[in-house]
Protein backbone atom coordinates (compact mmCIF):
# COMPACT_ATOMS: atom_id res chain seq x y z
CA UNK A 1 0.00 0.00 0.00
CA UNK A 2 1.23 3.66 -0.69
CA UNK A 3 2.21 5.91 1.41
CA UNK A 4 -0.64 8.24 -0.17
CA UNK A 5 -3.25 5.19 0.22
CA UNK A 6 -2.20 4.95 3.81
CA UNK A 7 -2.36 9.14 4.55
CA UNK A 8 -5.86 8.56 3.25
CA UNK A 9 -7.44 5.85 4.98
CA UNK A 10 -6.17 7.71 8.36
CA UNK A 11 -7.56 10.49 7.43
CA UNK A 12 -11.15 9.47 6.51
CA UNK A 13 -10.82 7.42 10.19
CA UNK A 14 -10.02 10.94 11.87
CA UNK A 15 -12.91 12.37 10.03
CA UNK A 16 -15.78 9.37 11.07
CA UNK A 17 -14.91 9.11 14.37
CA UNK A 18 -14.93 13.15 15.28
CA UNK A 19 -18.09 12.90 13.37
CA UNK A 20 -18.99 10.35 15.99
CA UNK A 21 -17.94 12.40 18.67
CA UNK A 22 -19.61 15.44 17.62
CA UNK A 23 -22.73 13.36 16.96
CA UNK A 24 -22.59 12.06 20.82
CA UNK A 25 -22.14 15.34 22.63
CA UNK A 26 -24.87 17.21 20.07
CA UNK A 27 -27.29 14.48 21.10
CA UNK A 28 -26.35 14.63 24.71
CA UNK A 29 -25.77 18.41 24.93
CA UNK A 30 -28.58 19.93 22.34
CA UNK A 31 -30.48 21.55 24.98
CA UNK A 32 -28.19 23.66 26.48
CA UNK A 33 -24.88 24.64 24.53
CA UNK A 34 -25.39 27.47 22.19
CA UNK A 35 -25.26 26.48 18.73
CA UNK A 36 -25.33 29.00 16.89
CA UNK A 37 -25.85 27.70 13.57
CA UNK A 38 -29.25 25.97 14.52
CA UNK A 39 -30.50 27.93 17.58
CA UNK A 40 -29.37 30.99 17.32
CA UNK A 41 -27.01 32.91 19.40
CA UNK A 42 -29.10 33.65 22.52
CA UNK A 43 -27.53 36.55 24.23
CA UNK A 44 -27.54 38.29 21.18
CA UNK A 45 -31.69 37.14 20.40
CA UNK A 46 -32.38 38.63 23.92
CA UNK A 47 -30.76 42.01 22.55
CA UNK A 48 -32.81 42.41 19.75
CA UNK A 49 -35.82 41.99 22.20
CA UNK A 50 -37.75 45.64 21.95
CA UNK A 51 -37.58 47.20 25.13
CA UNK A 52 -40.80 47.03 27.14
CA UNK A 53 -42.60 50.25 26.40
CA UNK A 54 -43.44 49.12 22.80
CA UNK A 55 -45.87 47.59 21.61
CA UNK A 56 -45.36 44.15 22.97
CA UNK A 57 -41.84 44.56 23.65
CA UNK A 58 -40.16 42.11 26.34
CA UNK A 59 -36.75 43.93 27.76
CA UNK A 60 -36.99 45.20 31.10
CA UNK A 61 -34.03 47.49 32.65
CA UNK A 62 -31.59 46.14 35.61
CA UNK A 63 -30.59 47.62 38.58
CA UNK A 64 -27.29 49.80 37.55
CA UNK A 65 -24.42 51.69 39.14
CA UNK A 66 -24.13 53.58 35.92
CA UNK A 67 -23.67 57.32 36.74
CA UNK A 68 -27.57 57.67 35.61
CA UNK A 69 -28.97 59.98 32.94
CA UNK A 70 -32.43 61.55 34.19
CA UNK A 71 -31.79 65.11 34.22
CA UNK A 72 -30.90 68.37 31.61
CA UNK A 73 -27.58 68.73 33.28
CA UNK A 74 -26.83 64.85 32.72
CA UNK A 75 -28.06 64.61 28.70
CA UNK A 76 -29.27 66.63 25.89
CA UNK A 77 -33.04 65.26 24.72
CA UNK A 78 -35.73 64.44 26.39
CA UNK A 79 -34.27 61.66 27.92
CA UNK A 80 -37.63 59.97 28.16
CA UNK A 81 -35.97 56.43 26.86
CA UNK A 82 -33.51 56.45 29.48
CA UNK A 83 -36.08 57.20 32.22
CA UNK A 84 -37.88 54.72 30.70
CA UNK A 85 -35.21 52.18 31.08
CA UNK A 86 -33.66 53.15 34.40
CA UNK A 87 -33.61 51.10 37.48
CA UNK A 88 -30.93 52.12 40.25
CA UNK A 89 -28.69 49.86 42.33
CA UNK A 90 -29.82 47.83 45.25
CA UNK A 91 -33.55 48.41 43.68
CA UNK A 92 -36.03 45.23 44.60
CA UNK A 93 -39.30 45.17 44.77
CA UNK A 94 -39.67 43.27 48.22
CA UNK A 95 -37.06 45.15 49.94
CA UNK A 96 -36.99 48.98 48.88
CA UNK A 97 -38.67 51.30 50.58
CA UNK A 98 -41.88 52.95 49.11
CA UNK A 99 -42.10 56.84 47.47
CA UNK A 100 -45.04 58.25 48.47
CA UNK A 101 -46.40 61.42 45.81
CA UNK A 102 -48.89 63.83 46.68
CA UNK A 103 -50.81 65.31 44.74
CA UNK A 104 -52.25 68.56 46.25
CA UNK A 105 -54.91 69.17 43.69
CA UNK A 106 -56.51 66.11 43.87
CA UNK A 107 -56.01 62.22 41.94
CA UNK A 108 -59.25 62.81 40.23
CA UNK A 109 -57.40 65.65 37.28
CA UNK A 110 -54.88 63.17 36.94
CA UNK A 111 -57.53 60.16 36.39
CA UNK A 112 -56.17 58.30 38.96
CA UNK A 113 -56.59 56.23 42.11
CA UNK A 114 -55.19 56.93 45.05
CA UNK A 115 -52.34 53.54 45.86
CA UNK A 116 -49.97 52.11 43.63
CA UNK A 117 -52.17 50.95 40.96
CA UNK A 118 -50.69 53.56 38.35
CA UNK A 119 -47.35 52.22 38.88
CA UNK A 120 -48.16 48.73 38.12
CA UNK A 121 -45.97 47.21 35.44
CA UNK A 122 -43.36 49.89 35.72
CA UNK A 123 -39.91 48.81 36.27
CA UNK A 124 -39.21 50.69 39.53
CA UNK A 125 -43.08 50.36 40.88
CA UNK A 126 -42.14 50.84 44.54
CA UNK A 127 -44.07 54.02 44.75
CA UNK A 128 -47.81 55.17 45.81
CA UNK A 129 -50.18 58.21 45.36
CA UNK A 130 -52.31 59.93 47.40
CA UNK A 131 -54.09 63.29 47.57
CA UNK A 132 -54.62 63.38 51.48
CA UNK A 133 -52.50 67.07 52.38
CA UNK A 134 -53.15 66.37 56.07
CA UNK A 135 -49.65 67.33 58.02
CA UNK A 136 -48.45 63.94 58.81
CA UNK A 137 -49.61 62.78 54.88
CA UNK A 138 -47.48 66.19 53.78
CA UNK A 139 -44.81 65.61 56.16
CA UNK A 140 -44.11 61.71 54.83
CA UNK A 141 -44.76 62.32 51.10
CA UNK A 142 -41.43 61.86 49.15
CA UNK A 143 -42.60 64.41 46.38
CA UNK A 144 -45.66 66.67 45.79
CA UNK A 145 -46.81 67.16 42.47
CA UNK A 146 -48.62 70.82 41.55
CA UNK A 147 -50.92 71.33 37.99
CA UNK A 148 -51.95 74.95 38.92
CA UNK A 149 -51.11 77.60 41.76
CA UNK A 150 -52.57 75.84 45.17
CA UNK A 151 -49.67 75.90 47.90
CA UNK A 152 -49.73 73.69 50.86
CA UNK A 153 -47.81 75.59 53.80
CA UNK A 154 -44.19 75.07 53.60
CA UNK A 155 -43.57 75.51 56.89
CA UNK A 156 -44.00 72.11 57.29
CA UNK A 157 -42.38 71.20 54.37
CA UNK A 158 -38.97 68.36 54.96
CA UNK A 159 -36.18 69.47 53.31
CA UNK A 160 -35.78 66.29 51.12
CA UNK A 161 -38.96 66.27 49.93
CA UNK A 162 -39.20 66.92 45.73
CA UNK A 163 -41.61 69.58 44.65
CA UNK A 164 -42.57 69.36 40.72
CA UNK A 165 -44.56 71.71 38.55
CA UNK A 166 -46.39 70.06 35.85
CA UNK A 167 -47.58 72.20 33.08
CA UNK A 168 -49.25 70.92 29.74
CA UNK A 169 -50.41 74.39 28.31
CA UNK A 170 -48.21 76.84 26.47
CA UNK A 171 -46.94 79.90 28.48
CA UNK A 172 -49.71 82.14 27.20
CA UNK A 173 -52.44 79.93 29.03
CA UNK A 174 -50.53 79.18 31.94
CA UNK A 175 -49.83 81.19 35.69
CA UNK A 176 -47.37 83.50 37.18
CA UNK A 177 -46.20 81.68 40.32
CA UNK A 178 -46.47 83.60 43.60
CA UNK A 179 -43.51 81.28 44.61
CA UNK A 180 -41.45 81.10 41.72
CA UNK A 181 -38.69 79.35 44.07
CA UNK A 182 -40.04 76.56 45.59
CA UNK A 183 -39.92 73.90 43.02
CA UNK A 184 -37.28 71.21 42.61
CA UNK A 185 -38.27 69.94 39.08
CA UNK A 186 -40.57 70.53 36.24
CA UNK A 187 -43.02 68.15 34.23
CA UNK A 188 -43.74 69.99 31.00
CA UNK A 189 -43.70 69.19 27.21
CA UNK A 190 -40.33 71.27 26.90
CA UNK A 191 -36.85 69.02 26.32
CA UNK A 192 -35.48 71.24 29.02
CA UNK A 193 -37.77 70.12 31.63
CA UNK A 194 -36.77 67.58 34.22
CA UNK A 195 -39.68 65.07 33.04
CA UNK A 196 -40.53 65.79 29.60
CA UNK A 197 -43.91 64.71 29.28
CA UNK A 198 -44.87 65.76 25.21
CA UNK A 199 -48.21 64.76 23.37
CA UNK A 200 -46.76 62.45 22.29
CA UNK A 201 -43.04 60.53 21.18
CA UNK A 202 -41.95 58.66 18.18
CA UNK A 203 -39.05 56.20 18.71
CA UNK A 204 -36.89 54.26 16.07
CA UNK A 205 -37.20 50.63 16.36
CA UNK A 206 -33.83 50.97 14.73
CA UNK A 207 -32.13 54.63 14.98
CA UNK A 208 -29.86 53.58 11.93
CA UNK A 209 -33.20 53.01 9.84
CA UNK A 210 -35.73 55.97 9.18
CA UNK A 211 -36.93 55.19 6.39
CA UNK A 212 -38.63 52.47 4.70
CA UNK A 213 -39.89 51.34 1.55
CA UNK A 214 -43.78 51.71 0.63
CA UNK A 215 -45.81 49.43 -0.97
CA UNK A 216 -48.66 51.65 -1.02
CA UNK A 217 -49.75 54.55 -2.62
CA UNK A 218 -50.90 56.66 -0.57
CA UNK A 219 -52.12 59.22 -3.21
CA UNK A 220 -54.02 56.37 -4.82
CA UNK A 221 -57.90 57.39 -4.81
CA UNK A 222 -57.61 61.09 -3.36
CA UNK A 223 -59.73 63.56 -4.92
CA UNK A 224 -59.37 67.00 -3.02
CA UNK A 225 -56.00 68.97 -1.74
CA UNK A 226 -55.96 70.51 1.81
CA UNK A 227 -58.23 70.28 5.24
CA UNK A 228 -58.40 71.55 7.79
CA UNK A 229 -60.55 71.27 11.28
CA UNK A 230 -60.25 74.38 13.69
CA UNK A 231 -62.46 75.95 16.23
CA UNK A 232 -60.74 78.75 18.21
CA UNK A 233 -60.63 81.87 15.19
CA UNK A 234 -58.65 84.46 17.01
CA UNK A 235 -55.37 82.31 18.12
CA UNK A 236 -52.17 84.26 19.13
CA UNK A 237 -50.47 83.27 15.60
CA UNK A 238 -53.32 84.62 13.68
CA UNK A 239 -53.19 81.16 11.61
CA UNK A 240 -56.37 81.59 10.54
CA UNK A 241 -55.62 84.39 8.30
CA UNK A 242 -52.48 82.68 6.93
CA UNK A 243 -54.76 79.92 5.92
CA UNK A 244 -56.69 82.03 4.41
CA UNK A 245 -54.29 83.44 2.37
CA UNK A 246 -53.58 79.95 1.44
CA UNK A 247 -56.46 79.27 0.13
CA UNK A 248 -56.05 81.74 -2.66
CA UNK A 249 -53.89 79.42 -4.22
CA UNK A 250 -55.03 76.17 -3.17
CA UNK A 251 -58.19 74.49 -2.39
CA UNK A 252 -58.52 74.07 1.18
CA UNK A 253 -61.27 73.15 2.43
CA UNK A 254 -62.03 74.53 6.61
CA UNK A 255 -64.43 72.33 8.82
CA UNK A 256 -65.80 74.38 11.83
CA UNK A 257 -66.31 77.44 13.54
CA UNK A 258 -63.72 79.51 11.51
CA UNK A 259 -64.76 77.78 7.69
CA UNK A 260 -67.98 77.35 5.72
CA UNK A 261 -68.26 73.78 5.98
CA UNK A 262 -69.66 71.52 9.65
CA UNK A 263 -67.80 68.46 10.43
CA UNK A 264 -68.16 67.41 14.47
CA UNK A 265 -64.36 66.39 15.38
CA UNK A 266 -65.78 64.02 18.09
CA UNK A 267 -67.42 62.50 15.05
CA UNK A 268 -64.99 59.35 13.82
CA UNK A 269 -66.35 59.98 10.14
CA UNK A 270 -64.93 63.49 9.92
CA UNK A 271 -61.41 61.62 9.91
CA UNK A 272 -62.04 59.01 8.12
CA UNK A 273 -63.00 61.42 5.44
CA UNK A 274 -59.81 63.38 5.73
CA UNK A 275 -58.30 59.97 5.46
CA UNK A 276 -59.87 59.02 1.93
CA UNK A 277 -59.82 62.14 0.08
CA UNK A 278 -57.27 64.71 1.21
CA UNK A 279 -53.68 64.67 0.13
CA UNK A 280 -52.63 67.57 3.20
CA UNK A 281 -53.59 68.66 6.98
CA UNK A 282 -52.86 71.75 8.52
CA UNK A 283 -51.70 71.04 11.37
CA UNK A 284 -51.91 74.58 12.93
CA UNK A 285 -50.81 75.05 16.99
CA UNK A 286 -52.77 77.76 18.51
CA UNK A 287 -49.62 79.83 19.41
CA UNK A 288 -45.88 79.98 18.36
CA UNK A 289 -43.96 78.41 20.98
CA UNK A 290 -40.73 76.55 21.06
CA UNK A 291 -41.36 72.77 21.89
CA UNK A 292 -45.28 72.90 21.99
CA UNK A 293 -46.72 70.54 20.00
CA UNK A 294 -49.72 69.19 20.47
CA UNK A 295 -52.17 66.22 19.30
CA UNK A 296 -53.07 68.53 16.40
CA UNK A 297 -49.69 67.25 14.38
CA UNK A 298 -49.59 63.92 16.44
CA UNK A 299 -53.07 62.30 16.19
CA UNK A 300 -55.27 64.66 13.38
CA UNK A 301 -51.97 64.52 11.02
CA UNK A 302 -49.53 61.64 11.81
CA UNK A 303 -52.80 59.07 12.62
CA UNK A 304 -54.09 59.31 9.14
CA UNK A 305 -52.55 58.81 5.67
CA UNK A 306 -52.19 62.41 5.08
CA UNK A 307 -49.12 65.14 5.00
CA UNK A 308 -49.50 67.51 7.93
CA UNK A 309 -48.56 71.20 7.48
CA UNK A 310 -47.65 72.29 10.50
CA UNK A 311 -46.65 75.71 12.24
CA UNK A 312 -46.46 76.28 15.90
CA UNK A 313 -43.25 74.85 17.11
CA UNK A 314 -40.03 75.75 15.94
CA UNK A 315 -38.48 73.54 12.99
CA UNK A 316 -35.67 72.20 14.46
CA UNK A 317 -38.64 71.31 17.62
CA UNK A 318 -40.33 68.84 14.89
CA UNK A 319 -37.07 67.89 13.35
CA UNK A 320 -36.26 66.20 17.10
CA UNK A 321 -39.88 65.34 17.88
CA UNK A 322 -41.44 64.06 14.45
CA UNK A 323 -40.21 61.00 12.33
CA UNK A 324 -37.76 62.33 9.53
CA UNK A 325 -39.91 63.49 6.57
CA UNK A 326 -43.21 62.99 7.79
CA UNK A 327 -44.69 66.31 7.45
CA UNK A 328 -43.94 70.02 5.35
CA UNK A 329 -43.45 73.18 8.14
CA UNK A 330 -44.49 76.11 7.06
CA UNK A 331 -41.43 78.16 7.73
CA UNK A 332 -40.18 76.80 5.10
CA UNK A 333 -41.79 78.61 2.79
CA UNK A 334 -41.50 82.49 2.27
CA UNK A 335 -45.42 83.35 1.94
CA UNK A 336 -48.28 80.86 1.43
CA UNK A 337 -47.84 81.44 -2.37
CA UNK A 338 -44.64 79.39 -2.45
CA UNK A 339 -46.44 76.74 0.33
CA UNK A 340 -49.38 76.48 -2.18
CA UNK A 341 -46.86 76.30 -5.49
CA UNK A 342 -45.01 73.67 -3.55
CA UNK A 343 -48.52 71.03 -2.54
CA UNK A 344 -49.08 71.42 -6.14
CA UNK A 345 -45.99 69.78 -7.58
CA UNK A 346 -46.50 67.40 -4.77
CA UNK A 347 -50.20 66.79 -5.54
CA UNK A 348 -49.16 66.09 -9.33
CA UNK A 349 -46.25 63.49 -8.68
CA UNK A 350 -47.10 60.73 -6.91
CA UNK A 351 -43.83 59.26 -6.46
CA UNK A 352 -42.64 62.89 -4.67
CA UNK A 353 -45.67 62.89 -2.52
CA UNK A 354 -45.00 59.50 -1.01
CA UNK A 355 -41.45 60.25 0.04
CA UNK A 356 -43.53 61.37 3.08
CA UNK A 357 -44.25 58.37 4.16
CA UNK A 358 -41.09 56.44 4.51
CA UNK A 359 -41.31 56.37 8.06
CA UNK A 360 -44.10 54.37 8.33
CA UNK A 361 -42.89 51.18 9.91
CA UNK A 362 -39.40 52.07 10.92
CA UNK A 363 -40.98 52.89 14.55
CA UNK A 364 -44.07 53.86 17.00
CA UNK A 365 -45.48 56.45 18.99
CA UNK A 366 -44.74 54.73 22.64
CA UNK A 367 -46.61 55.49 25.97
CA UNK A 368 -44.12 58.05 28.30
CA UNK A 369 -45.21 56.36 31.14
CA UNK A 370 -44.97 59.58 33.22
CA UNK A 371 -45.78 57.30 36.89
CA UNK A 372 -42.82 55.13 36.05
CA UNK A 373 -40.60 57.41 35.18
CA UNK A 374 -41.44 59.41 38.39
CA UNK A 375 -40.79 56.54 40.67
CA UNK A 376 -37.73 55.64 39.00
CA UNK A 377 -36.56 59.20 39.23
CA UNK A 378 -37.68 59.20 43.02
CA UNK A 379 -35.79 55.89 43.68
CA UNK A 380 -32.61 57.63 41.93
CA UNK A 381 -29.53 59.14 43.98
CA UNK A 382 -31.40 62.68 45.31
CA UNK A 383 -30.60 65.23 42.69
CA UNK A 384 -30.36 68.29 44.44
CA UNK A 385 -31.70 71.05 42.61
CA UNK A 386 -34.60 74.02 42.73
CA UNK A 387 -35.24 76.52 40.55
CA UNK A 388 -34.41 79.99 41.53
CA UNK A 389 -37.51 81.65 39.38
CA UNK A 390 -39.39 78.96 37.52
CA UNK A 391 -41.51 81.86 35.86
CA UNK A 392 -38.30 83.41 34.20
CA UNK A 393 -37.42 80.00 33.27
CA UNK A 394 -41.01 78.92 32.01
CA UNK A 395 -42.04 82.69 29.97
CA UNK A 396 -38.59 83.70 29.30
CA UNK A 397 -38.39 86.27 26.38
CA UNK A 398 -38.14 84.05 22.68
CA UNK A 399 -40.27 81.34 24.14
CA UNK A 400 -43.12 82.88 22.35
CA UNK A 401 -43.95 84.67 19.57
CA UNK A 402 -46.89 86.30 17.81
CA UNK A 403 -45.81 85.46 14.92
CA UNK A 404 -44.08 82.36 12.92
CA UNK A 405 -41.26 81.18 15.05
CA UNK A 406 -37.80 82.27 13.15
CA UNK A 407 -34.21 82.58 15.25
CA UNK A 408 -36.04 81.75 18.54
CA UNK A 409 -33.36 80.59 21.29
CA UNK A 410 -34.38 78.93 24.63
Amino acid sequence: MSTIQILFKAFLSVVFCGTIIFLTLFMNQRHSLPYLFLLGNTTANKSKQKPWYFKNGAAFPHPSNETPRLFPEQMEGDRITEQLMYLPENYSDANTSRKVILAVEGLQAWHQNAGSVAFQGCPASRCMLTENEDEKTFKKADAVLFQHTSYPSAAYRPPEQVWILYLLECPYYTFIYEHGNVFNWTATYRWDSDLVTPYEKWVYYDPKVTQKRQERNYAANKTKKVAWFVSNCFARNNRLKYAQELQNYISLDIYGACGTLTCSRQDPRCFQLLDRDYKFYLAFENSNCGGYITEKFYVNGLQYNVIPIVMGARREDYRKSAPLGSYIHVDDFSSPQKLAEYLHVLDKNDELYNTYFRWKGTGEFINTYFWCRLCGMLHAPLQHKHYEDVNGWWHREGICTGNLLRNNTR
